[in-house]
C-alpha cells in the first residue's frame, strides 16, 4: 500500500478555492445588505410611488393588454425599476472597498480578478432578489393576483436580470473614483434605461426611434419577459427576451472582469 496517495489534481484545487472565495465574498455582501435594512425600504419607495400614485392617479390611462387596468399593465416593468436601481446602485460599494483596506486584501489574495467579479456580482444581485421578492409580494396582494407558480417564475427571471445590472454597475465603479461621480453617472444611465424599456407604455405603439433605441436597453427585454409572465403577452417572444438576456450577461460579464483587471486600491 502507498504511502502517500496523490492529491487531486492542480486546477481542482484551484476551481475548489476559487469556489471557496465566490462563497466568502457573498457571505459578506450578505451581511452588509441585512445590516443596512433602511436601504430595503429607500429602494421601494420609488417604485411604489409610481405604482400606488401614478398607476392609480391616471384613471384615463388605458392599458395595452385587454382585461388589466393601466396599474396591472405598469407593474411588471416596475418590477424591473426595482431590480435595475437595487444592482446598478450596488456599483458604489466597490467604490467605498477600494477606499479601505479590505479590498487591499482582497487583491493581495491569490485569486483571480474574474473570481473577485463573480463573489461580488452575486452578492449584488442578492439584494435585488429580495427587493424583488418583496415587490411581488405586496403586488400580488394589492395590485395583481400572483399564484406561486408565476411568483417563482419571475424571481426566476430576476436572476440573469439582476446579474447583467449587476455586472454594469460594478464596471462603472471600478471605473469611478469617487461616489459622486458614480451618481452623476448612474442618474445619467438609469432613467433613460428605464423610460426606454417600455416600462411605462406599450412599446408596439411608441415612435420608431423609441423602438430602436429600446432594442439596445437590456432592461426592455426584462419588462417584457415579465409581461409576458404576468400578463401573457410581450412586444417579443420570451425566447427572444431570454437570449438578448442571456447575450447582454456574457457581454456585462467581459467588460467587468476586464475592468476588475485593472482595479486598484485607492485612498
Amino acid at each position: 500500500m502507498r504511502a502517500n496517495s496523490p492529491g487531486p489534481p492542480l486546477n481542482l484545487k484551484i476551481a475548489m478555492f476559487n469556489f471557496n472565495a465566490i462563497y466568502a465574498l457573498l457571505l459578506r455582501e450578505a451581511k452588509i445588505f441585512f445590516r443596512e435594512k433602511e436601504r430595503i425600504i429607500s429602494i421601494l419607495v420609488s417604485p411604489l410611488l409610481f405604482l400606488f400614485v401614478m398607476g392609480r392617479g391616471m384613471v384615463s390611462g388605458t392599458s395595452p393588454v385587454a382585461g388589466f387596468t393601466y396599474q396591472q399593465f405598469i407593474f411588471p416593468g416596475i418590477l424591473a425599476m426595482v431590480i435595475l436601481f437595487t444592482s446598478i446602485t450596488y456599483g458604489l460599494y466597490i467604490i467605498w472597498d477600494k477606499r479601505l483596506d479590505f479590498l487591499k486584501e482582497v487583491l493581495a489574495a491569490p485569486i483571480s480578478r474574474s473570481t473577485l467579479f463573480i463573489g461580488k456580482s452575486l452578492g449584488g444581485m442578492l439584494g435585488a432578489i429580495i427587493e424583488t421578492f418583496i415587490l411581488l409580494i405586496i403586488g400580488a396582494f394589492f395590485i395583481l393576483p400572483l399564484d406561486i407558480v408565476k411568483v417563482a417564475l419571475c424571481l426566476l427571471a430576476a436572476f440573469p436580470v439582476s446579474y447583467m445590472i449587476v455586472n454594469l454597475g460594478l464596471t462603472i465603479g471600478a471605473k469611478m473614483k469617487s461616489m459622486e461621480g458614480f451618481g452623476l453617472v448612474m442618474s445619467f444611465l438609469t432613467w433613460p434605461l428605464f423610460f426606454f424599456s417600455g416600462a411605462l407604455f406599450d412599446l408596439a405603439a411608441a415612435a420608431p426611434y423609441i423602438k430602436l433605441i429600446s432594442l439596445l436597453d437590456p432592461v426592455t427585454y426584462a419588462v417584457d419577459i415579465m409581461r409576458i409572465i404576468m400578463l401573457g403577452r410581450g412586444v417579443f417572444s420570451a425566447w427572444t427576451d431570454l437570449g438578448a438576456i442571456a447575450g447582454f450577461c456574457l457581454a456585462t460579464t467581459y467588460i467587468g472582469v476586464t475592468s476588475f483587471g485593472k482595479l486598484q486600491q485607492e485612498k
